[in-house]
């Protein structure tokens, strides 16, 4: 999918339309929206010209033609200062930079928040047995908190988060089926209390699995007949676990009943759609996405898009389609996690999605001229003239590319819950 890297320089002089060009001067100090580039236009040409620049890399690879001939005797070059309009776009550039180091700063936030939210959920688990009514009360509050967060915005952002904040691998699938299962509830306009409800079900719905051996639930090949039959015991064990710290019976279905199937080919009773919970129908499309995006085996998973897709157009028949289509609306096309190829051809993934323009998302660029830990996120609803043009496994990017997006091996999602705190969103 890489084209090559190969550039070599050129006058000035030489510079033509369909030429694929490198910028070697700071991004701040020119007008153009990034330092490589095909020119498309004379004016391009001009703006170059103006740079002061005496001579260019180009990138034959990727060009539509040969540059022009040198002039046998060009004449000295005249270094002419910026168009007020070009001044005008290094300045909106500059308050690119600014918004940029901002939204920099709202994911520290959402991180922290994420890593806060999983700890209490490996504290739950511990509590579990030996403080039991003390795990329940811990888990009301900390999904208290976060339907709140959720409440408070019209537009819910699903954001990305680093699949190594927590180092608690095990607590993350509780922690994502129950931020997307709630961020669905809202969307399907469910009340306050069923949208807590959802929560504190999800948050407890493998809670069984704690009664498994850690070989069978953590195996990364198939699992023999034997192995299957006690693994599906994990419903059956989690509802006992829920009887003792006396969960709701709308949460209780959830842990008994988010295995189950539409066409009745679920476990561990072979319920169908109308005789499944309502609250269940929606825990159980979520779960499903989890799963085939962070499988025992990393290198098993599906990409997000691969996940979504895949419920969408094979295992349809599985799903209450209400929930399963609001997932696909909320998660957009490319869901977070998505690596992606843009409409110019650059490298990109895919960090956030809010769920009301879930085609525009916001992506980390790669950008070999720009640092990693600087590197630029757009959001594509400010980027009328940029679009996705494919969906990538990482396995398709060059280690270069790879190492600089860094493609999360395990997915792991939360909410913009900034405007609760008082701060509006980057």
């Amino acid at each position: 999918m890489n084209s090559s890297l190969a550039t070599k320089s050129i006058a000035i002089e030489q510079l033509c339309i369909g030429l694929y060009v490198h910028l070697d001067i700071n991004w701040l100090n020119h007008s153009f929206a990034r330092n490589s580039f095909k020119i498309k236009s004379e004016d391009q040409i001009e703006a170059i010209k103006r740079l002061g620049l005496k001579t260019i890399r180009i990138e034959p690879d990727r060009s539509d033609c040969a540059p022009l001939a040198l002039p046998a005797a060009p004449p000295p070059a005249e270094i002419a200062q910026p168009t007020p309009e070009e001044l005008k776009l290094i300045a909106a550039k500059k308050a690119r930079i600014e918004r940029l180091v901002e939204e920099h700063v709202a994911i520290a936030q959402y991180e922290k928040a994420f890593l806060k939210a999983a700890t209490a959920v490996k504290n739950i688990a511990r509590n579990l047995h030996a403080r039991p009514q003390e795990a329940h009360r811990e888990a009301e509050h900390l999904i208290h908190q976060m339907v709140d967060s959720l409440l408070v915005d019209k537009d819910i952002a699903i954001h990305l988060m680093n699949d190594k904040i927590a180092g608690e691998e095990t607590y993350y699938h509780s922690l994502n089926v129950s931020v997307l299962a709630m961020m669905l509830a809202k969307e399907m306009a469910l009340s306050d209390e069923d949208i807590k409800l959802l929560g504190m079900g999800c948050l407890f719905h493998d809670v069984g699995k704690m009664e498994i051996p850690d070989r069978i639930v953590n195996k990364t090949t198939e699992l023999t007949k034997a192995e299957l039959n006690l693994f599906q015991l994990h419903c059956q064990y989690g509802e006992a676990v829920g009887a003792k710290i006396d969960l709701p019976k709308q949460a209780m279905d959830i842990i008994t009943q988010h295995h189950e199937h539409a066409d009745g080919s679920g476990y561990p009773n072979q319920l169908r759609a109308d005789q499944i919970s309502p609250l269940a129908r929606i825990a159980i499309v979520v779960n499903a996405y989890d799963n085939l995006c962070n499988r025992p085996n990393p290198a098993d998973s599906l990409t997000p898009y691969e996940a979504l897709s895949t419920m969408f157009k094979q295992q349809r028949k599985l799903y209450d389609p209400a929930p399963l289509s609001i997932l696909v609306r909320c998660l957009g096309v490319y869901p977070p996690g998505s690596v992606v190829q843009l409409s110019d051809a650059s490298f990109a993934m895919v960090i956030s999605v809010n769920a009301s323009k879930p085609l525009r998302p916001s992506v980390l660029i790669y950008d070999a001229n720009v640092p990693k830990h600087e590197a630029m996120i757009i959001d594509l609803e400010e980027r009328p003239d940029l679009e996705i043009a494919a969906s990538l496994k990482p396995k398709q990017l060059s280690r270069e590319v790879y190492n600089y997006l860094s493609p999360r091996k395990r997915m792991s999602y939360y909410f913009d819950s900034s405007k609760s705190n008082g701060k509006d969103k980057p």
